[in-house]
C-alpha cells in the first residue's frame, strides 16, 4: 500500500533567547508532517500491514525533508521523535501501525544511526489538534539535556478520514540544559542508553 498524501508541512523552530539569556548558537528543531488518507476509516480491519508499509514509506520521506530543512547532514542530528494523530473515524491502532513496525529503519538510515528507541506519541483529534512530538537523543536515551518535545498543528488536519504523521529532528538539546545526567560529549551510542 502507498500513502495517499494530501499535504506535507515542514516546520523549523529556532530558539535565540531562553530565560532572558541568549542561546548561542541557537537551538534548532524541525518537524515534517504528512497528512494522509486513512484507508481503514470507519471499519475494523484485522490486517494493518498496509499501514505498516505506509510507515516505512513516510519514515524515509519525512526524515529526508526534516533533515534538509534543519540544514545539516543526517549523522549530525542529535535528537529525534515521531508522532501521529488519527481523525475522528480512525483508530489509535492505525497510528501505531504507521509509527512502530517499519517507520524507524528508514528514519535511522537518513540519520546514519539512531541506536536509541525513537520516542513517540499517538492520539485522536480533529482539524487543528496539536501533535506533541516527544524528542530524545538519537543514540543515548539517558542524555537528559535532550528530553524535549515539539508541538505542531495543521489548521485543516486531520479530517475524520485522515492521519497526520510526523517526524522531528534537532541539532542540539534544550537551550541552557542544567539538570544533570549523561552529557552528549560522553555518549557511547552503542546500546541506545548511554
Amino acid at each position: 500500500m502507498k500513502a495517499r498524501i494530501r499535504k506535507i508541512t515542514t516546520v523549523l523552530e529556532e530558539t535565540l533567547v531562553e530565560g532572558d539569556k541568549r542561546v548561542d548558537p541557537p537551538t534548532r528543531r524541525v518537524a515534517a508532517v504528512a497528512v494522509i488518507e486513512n484507508p481503514f476509516t470507519g471499519r475494523f480491519v484485522e490486517d494493518l500491514s498496509g499501514l505498516m508499509d505506509v510507515g516505512e514509506e513516510l519514515g524515509g520521506l519525512l526524515a529526508e525533508r526534516a533533515v534538509a530543512a534543519l540544514g545539516i547532514a543526517g549523522p549530525e542530528v542529535e535528537s529525534f521523535g515521531k508522532a501521529a494523530a488519527v481523525g475522528a473515524d480512525g483508530e489509535l491502532e492505525h497510528a501505531a501501525a504507521i509509527l512502530h513496525p517499519k517507520l524507524g529503519a528508514p528514519f535511522r538510515k537518513v540519520l546514519g544511526k539512531g541506536a536509541a528507541l525513537i520516542p513517540s506519541s499517538k492520539k485522536r483529534g480533529g482539524p487543528g489538534v496539536a501533535l506533541d512530538i516527544p524528542l530524545g537523543h538519537k543514540d543515548a536515551a539517558k542524555v537528559r539535556s535532550h528530553f524535549d518535545g515539539m508541538e505542531v498543528r495543521i489548521a485543516d488536519a486531520p479530517r475524520a478520514n485522515e492521519i497526520m504523521v510526523a517526524v522531528a529532528v534537532t541539532d542540539s538539546g534544550r537551550p541552557h540544559p542544567r539538570v544533570g545526567g549523561l552529557k552528549r560529549e560522553d555518549v557511547i551510542g552503542e546500546d541506545g542508553l548511554s
